[in-house]
């Protein structure tokens, strides 16, 4: 039978471990995907820590396999799918959990993989990479603008650098002094964290920023509000949408969509983004990949890769 990390309950990490499941099988709109590579995130603990998405509903069946992104082989095709055949290489969204030897995943939210981009890249774009893209797009802002991305140093902030600058954008980056050579190494001006955060951002941007992308919520989203003139232009992904909608902002809009996949895939290949693999874990070591992310030690992505 295959193997598959799960948590059998809510909790902590005493709650984890590696089993053997049933394959699954795909059902209308999905396929399944023999899993070369999985991303690992921190909404991966947050949910084993009973955290649920903003519109979750439904009681969670456990065990539960942890994991929202993969890239793998195709092995089988569920009814209604069209565009993808047994044997294609593709990448996208999990069903239910990514962290394992075989994983479903809808066509709505899957791609093929292009030969340049590797399994372990490809695992990374669907969840961190995609959430980049929809803040630094829904932020709309015109070609020369400068925009501020807190909690720059993570997977999606890095992504939120790089695909600003490849939007044409001034990027300022928010993240601790220990990240400040990643941040600029991807081409954006790097202001530490902390208090008073925004003096230490006029100070690199005296006239304020065109746009916002925030990644932490709390005061860090507070101050970000400060330096913006319109506050539509403040968008974020870590916060609930009442804490940045009374500053005047909004809470991102996720597209959840292949075409955001393909368009991932081509800045990759195009060299303009660099999805930061720095460690990968094989799957009976996936509990210590967690544990990377969920103690913060993490820079760049985390990739649990899976044999063949």
């Amino acid at each position: 039978m295959p193997k598959a990390y799960v948590f059998t309950r809510y909790g902590g990490p005493e709650t984890e471990a590696l089993v053997e499941v049933d394959q699954p099988r795909p059902g209308p709109g999905e396929i399944l995907v023999a899993v070369r590579a999985a991303g690992v995130n921190p909404v991966d603990w947050k949910q084993r820590n009973g955290y649920r998405r903003p519109g979750e509903t439904g009681s969670r069946a456990f065990p539960a396999v942890f994991g929202q992104e993969v890239s793998g082989v195709v092995r089988e095709i569920g009814a209604d799918v069209a565009g993808f055949a047994v044997g294609d290489e593709v990448f996208g969204s999990t069903v239910a959990g990514g962290y394992a030897e075989y994983a479903l995943l809808p066509v709505t939210v899957a791609a093929h993989r292009p030969a340049e981009l590797s399994f372990p890249d490809a695992a990374t774009l669907p969840v961190a990479a995609a959430t980049a893209y929809d803040g630094i797009l829904q932020l709309d802002l015109p070609t020369g603008a400068t925009v501020l991305v807190t909690g720059a140093g993570g997977g999606v902030g890095s992504a939120a650098l790089q695909i600003a600058r490849a939007l044409g954008l001034r990027a300022v980056g928010v993240a601790s002094e220990g990240k400040k050579d990643l941040v600029e190494s991807l081409g954006a001006v790097h202001v530490p964290s902390g208090a008073d955060l925004a003096a230490r951002v006029r100070a690199v941007a005296p006239d304020g920023v065109d746009g916002a992308y925030d990644l932490v919520g709390g005061e860090v989203l507070a101050e970000a509000a400060t330096l913006l003139t319109d506050r539509t232009k403040l968008i974020t992904a870590g916060a609930p949408a009442p804490e940045v909608e009374k500053l005047g902002g909004a809470r991102v809009e996720r597209a959840r969509n292949a075409a955001v996949l393909d368009a991932l895939a081509q800045l990759v290949v195009s060299g303009r983004l660099d999805p930061h693999v720095t460690r990968t874990f094989p799957l009976d070591r996936a509990g210590e990949a967690l544990r990377t992310v969920e103690e913060g030690h993490a820079r760049g992505k985390i990739v649990i890769e899976v044999a063949a």
